[in-house]
């Protein structure tokens, strides 16, 4: 077989090279299999996405190598501020305001954007010795055996391993080929994501406004800038994504508001559909799902990749630990300590995701006291507070050594 590897990873996102940086380490040699071409995958042009990293989150790419090429383009969040209300009306007079010196760590955490971070991976795989990055190609099949997994490239090219990893995103064709179904639902919701140009600093501030039909994060971005992830009905968010660039932003500012100033659109224009889904099993024979292929939520608390990272450091240290103790990294024993370690925070994190967009989105004015009220209540007691901060940072849990800012 060509190309033997201890650990196979198919996607090449953020997650699988997290996966193999973490590993490679640790003195493990690896493959990513990425359907990009090295073209896309190095493309630096501003397209406007970007990504909430706790604090948490953020050490591990230190551990990692990662950080120290993208730390100088990340912009620190210093506050969070969650308000409800209706779009044209302004917020509640009850609110939570969360501060980053409530923390002794430092920010709760960075935006970074998305071209600046897939860079950073790379730059860092490229330094890694043990990495191979297999790109433009996609896996066909999969067949594990007592030894290994060897998968069939779309070439025909076949690659071994110990272990087969997939961080191939919510329709994981690792998954499917293990017969891994899925659980979940939609959310008969859109989100709408930019970035926009503002007239006045945001002071590293990060907003999300809930309204009736799905929330408003404002992200804060380097310089006068952030980013949007705006949350609609479908059907609303479809009308508005046809719209031209004006009337885009006319659709935004009542929503928006005017704190910032004049608002104006920066790069291009994205949609998501918003539902849950959870893969029914992390593991299967020989292999293990990270990140989007394992759980895909709610964007409304911001902890999609941060919950990646957790399955990254998670399963990094389950198989080092492995290695060490000379036991098969592939075996159905160690898989399982892995899928025990993550599948119970994730399915809390799924359903506190859920139940927090089935209280919001919606205009019944019991529920809109009760979670005014509550959110007075939350902002008012400091240890409450505190609690929410260190949860927004990513500091509570289990966490695996990576994201404690340890070597494994």
């Amino acid at each position: 077989m060509k190309n033997a590897s201890d650990i196979l990873i198919v996607g090449g996102g953020l997650n699988g090279p997290a996966l193999a940086l973490a590993l490679a380490q640790t003195g493990h040699s690896v493959t990513v299999v990425d359907a990009l071409t090295p073209d896309k995958l190095a493309d630096e042009g501003f397209d406007g996405r970007g990504y909430a990293l706790a604090l948490a989150s953020q050490r591990l790419l230190q551990q990692t190598g990662v950080w120290q090429h993208v730390g100088d383009k990340a912009q620190p969040m210093l506050e969070i501020k969650v308000t409800d209300g209706h779009a044209g009306h302004g917020p509640s007079p009850f609110f939570i305001h969360f501060d980053h010196a409530e923390l002794e760590e430092g920010p709760m955490g960075y935006m970074v954007e998305d071209r600046f971070l897939r860079r950073a991976f790379l730059q860092a795989m490229e330094d890694a010795p043990g990495i191979t990055l297999v790109c433009g190609r996609t896996v066909v099949a999969q067949a594990p055996d007592q030894t290994g997994v060897t998968v069939t490239l779309d070439d025909g090219g076949e690659l071994r391993g110990q272990v087969l990893v997939g961080s191939d995103g919510r329709r994981s064709g690792t998954a499917q080929r293990a017969g891994i179904r899925r659980t979940g639902w939609d959310y008969g919701q859109t989100a709408l994501v930019c970035a926009i140009d503002h007239e006045k600093p945001h002071h590293g501030i990060a907003h999300q406004f809930f309204m009736p039909p799905g929330p408003l994060a404002i992200l804060p971005l380097p310089g006068n800038r952030s980013s949007i992830v705006w949350s609609e009905r479908t059907e609303t968010a479809r009308a508005i994504h046809a719209l031209d660039d004006a009337e885009y932003i006319q659709a935004l500012r009542p929503r928006f508001g005017d704190f910032l100033g004049e608002i104006s659109l920066a790069g291009k224009r994205f949609t998501y559909p918003l539902n849950l889904t959870i893969a029914n099993s992390f593991i299967g024979d020989r292999m293990a799902l990270v990140g989007d292929a394992a759980h895909g939520m709610h964007p409304i608390a911001g902890q999609g990749l941060n919950a990646g990272l957790r399955d990254v450091g998670a399963l990094a240290e389950v198989i080092t630990e492995a290695t060490r103790r000379g036991e098969d990294i592939g075996s159905s024993l160690v898989m399982e300590r892995y899928q025990q370690w993550r599948r119970f925070d994730t399915a809390s994190l799924a359903a506190a995701t859920d139940v927090f967009n089935r209280l919001f989105s919606n205009d019944n004015p019991l529920l809109r006291l009760g979670r005014d009220i509550g959110m007075g209540l939350a902002g008012a007691v400091p240890g409450l507070r505190r609690n929410f901060v260190r949860e927004a940072a990513g500091l509570t849990g289990d966490l695996p050594k990576l994201l404690k800012g340890q070597a494994i």
